[in-house]
């Protein structure tokens, strides 16, 4: 299954999105840090988790997706929330603690909802598995259309949810594909050093469902593979597990020093950044000008930068409002 031209710009134009997106917030983050780090200060406080390079799994993946399919992603999870269609306006609202959020600023960027577009996330490991399981199983019951899919990092694959979610998927043979976003490290743990398979879609044959690896961090690829996982989740073929290899071009989160990463791996890494190796492929595919990719980024910024203005001019929520929504 190979992206028509159509595809293609679409995942590149969300990828260029994606990335902008967090560059402006990495430097909005970083103010009121310096010249000593304290992740409590400035307009965004807390932890923040960026994709940078992991952008292909997003568009790959979602290009098939329709809104009435459920998503539910990790704490590093803006690039998916933006190829699934979240409200961009809002989402950056929730991260900046906004009462314009999509959850009045109580969420945050760990914690994206947004029913509008069947997407959620969670700062736990493995703790969006048991959730799509469920969606893909209400919607077998109710006999309604649409799949599930569940983004976990390779860490993830040792804890017990990720066991327990393959094991009643296949079971009950629920319309669900487990997306395994393989960037090497859990936080600062090499895969080779916490996981005994060297991939992890070998697990599949475990649990009775199709596995698929896809190297490169290639959006294509991965358009490929997750384009057959859907249809036969669609047509009533079950689950399915992909692993994609992809690259974290970031530290784990903001402040992460990466001294754990071996001497030159990040440059190399930045070396396959997938944005410009997309675009050569557009270059070479379909002829893409220079004037039309200047027109995309341009569109692409834009957009970025009305999402941060929306956010710095939201009002912040009423302290009084701290319980509400909370107890229901």
């Amino acid at each position: 299954m190979t992206p028509s031209k159509e595809q293609q710009i679409w995942m590149y134009e969300h990828m260029l999105v994606s990335r902008y997106f967090e560059e402006r917030i990495e430097a909005i983050y970083m103010e009121g840090k310096s010249p000593a780090f304290n992740m409590a200060n400035g307009p965004i406080p807390g932890e923040m988790h960026l994709s940078n390079g992991q952008e292909p799994c997003a568009v790959g993946v979602c290009a098939h997706l329709q809104k009435e399919d459920i998503v539910t992603s990790t704490h590093r999870p803006h690039h998916v929330a933006i190829a699934k269609g979240v409200d961009l306006d809002k989402m950056t609202a929730e991260i900046f603690g906004k009462k314009t959020g999509l959850s009045g600023g109580r969420g945050g960027h760990m914690h994206i909802f947004d029913e509008a577009v069947n997407f959620s996330c969670s700062g736990i490991i493995a703790e969006g598995m048991g959730p799509a399981v469920g969606a893909a199983l209400s919607r077998q019951l109710q006999n309604k259309a649409g799949v599930a899919v569940s983004y976990l990092g390779e860490g993830a694959v040792n804890q017990g949810a990720f066991h327990e979610a393959l094991n009643l998927a296949s079971v009950w043979r629920l319309p669900v594909i487990f997306i395994i976003e393989d960037n090497a490290w859990g936080i600062s743990v090499s895969k080779s050093d916490s996981t005994a398979v060297t991939h992890n879609d070998v697990r599949a044959a475990a649990y009775g469902m199709p596995g698929y690896r896809v190297s490169d961090n290639d959006p294509n690829a991965i358009f490929s593979a997750a384009g057959a996982a859907i249809e036969n989740a669609r047509n009533g073929g079950g689950p399915s597990l992909i692993e994609i290899e992809t690259y974290r071009l970031a530290g784990h989160f903001m402040g992460d020093a990466e001294d754990y990463r071996p001497s030159g791996e990040k440059e190399a890494l930045i070396a396959k950044d997938p944005i410009p190796k997309m675009k050569t492929q557009l270059v070479g595919a379909f002829n893409w000008t220079r004037s039309e990719d200047d027109a995309l980024i341009a569109k692409t910024q834009a957009r970025v930068d009305k999402a941060i203005q929306f956010a710095r001019d939201s009002e912040y929520p009423n302290p009084a409002e701290a319980m509400d929504k909370v107890f229901v």
